[in-house]
C-alpha cells in the first residue's frame, strides 16, 4: 500500500519517509532503470532524461550506499512495447529472479514496460523475491495486495496510453495518405522536389537502367529471364538503402528485378498499406519474430493512380503483374506457369475434359524428346487404377499450331514490319545504358583525381589512400569502356533493300519464323501463350477421336475434332487426305508443281514441315504413287478433231492467244476449264469447237462486246451471260489491230426488253 504523504513533505521526499524499506532490502542492490523510446526523445527531451538519472541520488537518500546503486541505461532509444532488443530490462528481470535486487526505481511505470505481459512478469518475480518497486509517487511492495492492485492499474494505463498514441498517429497517417500527401520512402529512380512532389530522378543513368528492366520484361515476359539477360549483358542496376540518398551500382539480382517490376510507384501510383507486419513464434528458439509481408492489391488501404510521373503506365503495370502471376508454379486446377525449355509446346495449357485438372507432361521415345500429355492426378491422389486420359503430343501440337497460325495469318505482315522498326531502336536504347555507365565512371574518376590533386604531397597517409581510390576508379572506367565496345560490336547488321523486300513477303510467314532453328522452345511457347489461354481436351478411345476446345486470349473459343493414330501405327504419318490428293495430282503434275499446290493449301508433312519437291518425292515413294510422265509433245493442228486437255502454257501455243486472254475466257465462261484442287493450275479442254472460235479476222455482221450490247439494248454482262448459255455465238479474233471478242448479232435477235417473241413462243 502506498504510504501517506506527510503535510509539508514534497513528492520526492516521499521516498525518504517510507517504512517499507527494511535492512534486508538495503543489503541488496538498488537498480535504477533509465529508458527513452526513441533517439529523438534523447536529443529533444533532455529534462526527462535528467530526472531519471536523479533517481540514483534518491536511492542513496533511501539508505543504499553509492556503490550498491546500479544504473541500467542500455535501453535508451528502445520502445517499451516489447522486450525484444531491451537487454537492460532482461538483465533487470534476471537479477530480480536471482534475488540480487532490493528495490527497482523508475521515474514512472511506463519506463519499465508498456506491455502487461512483461510488467506482470516483473511484478511476480518481485513478489517472490521480496523486491520493492519505486516511482515518483511512492514505494510499493508487489507482495502487498493493495500495492499490487495500484501497480496493475498503472501498468494497464501505461499500455492503454501507448495504444491511444499509436491510434492517433496511425489515424493521422491514414488521413494524410488518403489525400496522397504522406511523404514515404521512395524507391531508387524517384525523388522529392522542393515542394515535396514526386518526380523522376535527374540521374539519366538511373532512369535508363530502370527503363531497360521494363523493356526486357516486355520482350521476355519473365523476371528470371530479365535477370539472365541483364547478367549476360553486364548491365548494373542502381540501389539505394532505406533512408539514404546515395546511389550505388551492383550486378542485377532477382529481388532487385522483381521489386522494380512489382512496385506501383514506378507506374506513377501512390499506395499506402501495401505491406503488413506479421509476428510469429520461432519453433526452434521460441522467440517472437516479425516479418514484413506484401498483401494483395484488394487489401491496399489507399491507391491513387496517376499520382506522379512514372516509368510505365498503370495499364502496363497491371499487365506486368498479370504476367508475373501467370508465371508462378500454380495448382493443378489452374492453367499457366512460366514457360520452360522443354520440348512440350502445350505445357501448362492442356486441361483434362474429364476431371478438369491441368494435364502433366512426360517424354518418351528413344531420345526422350517425344512429349506426351497425361492426366494422372486422380490416380496419384486417390489411388485410382487408371489415369483419366493421355495423348501423344506431336500430332496434337501440330493440329493446335495449324489452328493458331490460321488465326495469326492476317497479322503476320504487321508483326514483321513492327519487328523491323523496333530492332534498331531497341539496340540504341540498350547502347545508351552502357554509354551512361561510361559517363558515370569517368565522372567518378575525375572527382577522385581532383581529391588526389588537392592533398598535400607530404601527407602520405592520405595520399596513398586517395591514390588507391583513383586507381580503382580508373580501372572502373576501363571496364565500362570495354563493355561499351563489346556492345557496339553486337550491333545488328543493316538489311539491304532486297532483304527488306524478302522479309515483307516470305518473312511475313510467321510459321516459317516459328519453325526456324534459331527460334528457341521458350520463344515458341511464349508465342503460343500470347494467343491461346487454355485448351480443353477429351479423348474418345473407342472412336479414336480427340475433341479440342481452344480458348483464345480474349475469351473466343474454337472447337476442333482431331483423329487419333491407330494403336501400333507410326506417329509421324501424313494424313490420308493429303496422300489421296498427291495421288490425284501425280497423274497430271510433276513434284515441283505438287509441292507448290500443297504449299498454297498450307498442308504440312507429318513432322510439320512445308512440302518441297524432295519431300513430295519421298511421300510418293512411301505410298507407291507413280511419278508424273509428261505426254509427248503436242502437235495439234487446226484440222484435228480429237479433244485434248492441256495446261495454260500449252493452250497459249495451240490457240495462239496470251495467258491473260485465257484467264479472262475462263472467268467469262468463254471456254471450259477445271482445277483438280484449289491452287492447282487450270486445265483447259480444247476440241474442234474451241478451235473454230479462234479466227484471224471477224466475219461480216460480227460485232465487238460494246457494239453488241448497244445493238441488243442490254448491258455488257448480260451479253456475256448469253454467250455462256449458248444464246449468242462468239468468236475470238487473234490477229490484227482489232483483236478480241466478236459476237454475232442477227437482225431478228431479241433484246432484253423485247417481249413480243417471248409471248408468241409461250402461245
Amino acid at each position: 500500500m502506498r504510504d501517506r504523504i506527510q503535510p509539508g513533505v514534497s513528492g520526492p521526499a516521499l521516498l525518504l519517509t517510507t517504512d517499507k524499506i527494511s535492512a534486508s532490502h538495503r543489503s541488496r542492490d538498488a537498480y535504477v532503470y533509465v529508458r527513452q523510446s526513441t533517439p529523438t526523445q534523447m536529443v529533444q527531451h533532455t529534462e526527462s532524461l535528467a530526472r531519471q538519472y536523479e533517481l540514483r541520488e534518491r536511492a542513496v537518500a533511501l539508505g543504499w550506499p553509492g556503490h550498491q546503486v546500479v544504473v541500467i541505461d542500455v535501453d535508451l532509444g528502445r520502445s517499451g512495447a516489447q522486450t525484444d532488443g531491451r537487454t537492460g530490462f532482461k538483465e533487470l528481470v534476471a537479477d530480480v529472479g536471482l534475488g540480487k535486487v532490493g528495490i527497482v526505481l523508475g521515474i514512472e511505470v511506463s519506463r519499465l514496460a508498456r506491455n502487461n505481459a512483461d510488467w506482470y512478469q516483473l511484478l511476480d518475480l518481485c513478489a517472490i523475491t521480496d523486491t520493492l518497486i519505486a516511482d515518483a509517487d511512492g514505494v510499493y511492495h508487489p507482495a502487498d495486495f493493495n500495492d499490487r492492485l495500484v501497480l496493475g492499474l498503472k501498468g494497464t494505463m501505461s499500455e492503454a496510453e501507448l495504444h491511444l498514441i499509436k491510434s492517433r498517429l496511425t489515424a493521422g497517417l491514414k488521413h494524410k495518405a488518403t489525400k496522397g500527401e504522406l511523404r514515404q520512402g521512395l524507391p531508387v529512380g524517384l525523388d522529392y522536389d522542393e515542394d515535396d512532389r514526386v518526380m523522376l530522378t535527374a540521374d539519366e543513368a538511373v532512369r535508363e537502367a530502370i527503363v531497360t528492366v521494363f523493356r526486357c520484361f516486355d520482350e521476355l515476359g519473365s523476371a528470371r529471364q530479365v535477370l539472365m539477360r541483364l547478367r549476360e549483358d553486364g548491365v548494373l542496376l542502381p540501389r539505394r538503402a532505406n533512408g539514404s540518398q546515395r546511389i550505388t551500382w551492383a550486378p542485377a539480382t532477382y529481388p532487385a528485378v522483381h521489386d522494380l517490376l512489382t512496385n506501383p510507384a514506378y507506374a506513377g501510383a501512390f499506395v499506402f498499406g501495401r505491406t503488413r507486419t506479421e509476428k510469429r513464434v520461432d519453433p526452434i528458439t521460441g522467440t517472437v519474430r516479425s516479418r514484413v509481408q506484401l498483401v494483395s492489391r484488394e487489401q491496399w488501404e489507399v491507391l491513387i493512380p496517376d499520382h506522379h510521373p512514372g516509368y510505365i503506365s498503370w495499364e502496363t503495370y497491371e499487365t506486368n503483374a498479370a504476367r508475373l502471376r501467370g508465371n508462378w508454379r500454380r495448382p493443378r486446377e489452374l492453367a499457366g506457369g512460366a514457360v520452360r525449355e522443354g520440348r512440350a509446346l502445350l505445357q501448362g495449357l492442356l486441361r483434362c475434359g474429364r476431371c478438369g485438372r491441368i494435364m502433366q507432361t512426360g517424354y518418351s521415345g528413344t531420345k526422350g524428346n517425344c512429349p506426351r500429355y497425361v492426366c494422372a492426378r486422380a490416380k496419384q491422389l486417390y489411388a485410382g487404377e487408371h489415369v483419366c486420359q493421355s495423348i501423344g503430343g506431336i500430332r496434337l501440337e501440330n493440329r493446335v499450331l495449324d489452328e493458331m497460325f490460321d488465326v495469326l495469318a492476317p497479322a503476320a505482315l504487321t508483326a514483321t514490319a513492327q519487328a523491323l522498326a523496333e530492332a534498331d531502336a531497341n539496340y540504341r536504347r540498350d547502347l545508351a545504358v552502357f554509354e551512361l555507365a561510361v559517363e558515370r565512371a569517368r565522372y567518378e574518376a575525375d572527382r577522385a583525381l581532383r581529391q588526389f590533386d588537392n592533398v598535400e604531397p607530404e601527407n602520405r597517409l592520405v595520399a596513398r589512400t586517395l591514390e588507391k581510390a583513383l586507381e580503382a576508379k580508373l580501372a572502373a572506367v576501363r571496364a565500362a569502356e570495354n563493355d561499351l565496345a563489346a556492345q557496339r560490336a553486337h550491333r545488328p547488321v543493316a538489311l539491304t533493300q532486297q532483304e527488306l523486300d524478302w522479309i515483307a513477303t516470305a518473312g511475313a510467314d510467321i510459321r516459317a519464323i516459328f519453325d526456324a532453328p534459331t527460334t528457341t522452345m521458350r520463344e515458341r511457347k511464349q508465342l503460343i501463350r500470347a494467343v491461346i489461354a487454355e485448351i480443353g481436351i477429351t479423348v474418345h478411345r473407342q472412336r479414336r477421336v480427340a475433341d479440342l476446345r481452344i480458348v483464345w486470349q480474349g475469351g473466343a473459343m474454337t472447337e476442333v475434332s482431331m483423329p487419333m493414330t491407330k494403336a501400333g501405327a507410326h506417329l509421324r504419318v501424313t494424313d490420308e487426305q493429303t496422300v489421296a490428293l498427291v495421288r490425284r495430282l501425280a497423274r497430271h503434275y510433276n513434284d515441283q508443281t505438287i509441292a507448290a499446290i500443297l504449299g498454297k493449301q498450307k498442308r504440312r508433312t507429318a513432322t510439320g514441315l512445308p512440302f518441297t519437291r524432295a519431300r513430295v518425292a519421298i511421300l510418293r515413294a512411301g505410298h507407291n504413287i507413280p511419278v508424273y510422265q509428261p505426254p509427248a509433245q503436242l502437235d495439234v493442228g487446226p484440222s484435228e478433231d480429237d479433244a485434248v486437255v492441256v495446261t495454260i502454257t500449252e493452250a497459249e501455243k495451240i490457240l495462239a492467244v496470251s495467258r491473260e486472254t485465257l484467264y479472262r475466257w475462263i472467268r467469262d465462261g468463254f471456254i471450259t476449264a477445271e482445277q483438280i484442287t484449289p491452287g492447282a493450275p487450270w486445265r483447259i479442254r480444247i476440241d474442234q469447237a474451241v478451235r473454230n472460235r479462234i479466227q484471224p479476222e471477224a466475219p461480216e455482221g460480227w460485232l465487238g462486246l460494246d457494239e453488241a450490247a448497244k445493238a441488243l439494248g442490254v448491258a455488257r454482262q448480260t451479253v456475256l451471260h448469253k454467250v455462256q448459255r449458248g444464246q449468242l455465238q462468239a468468236i475470238h479474233v487473234n490477229r490484227g489491230r482489232r483483236k478480241g471478242l466478236r459476237i454475232q448479232v442477227k437482225p431478228d435477235q431479241p433484246g432484253l426488253f423485247d417481249t413480243t417473241n417471248r409471248r408468241k413462243a409461250q402461245c
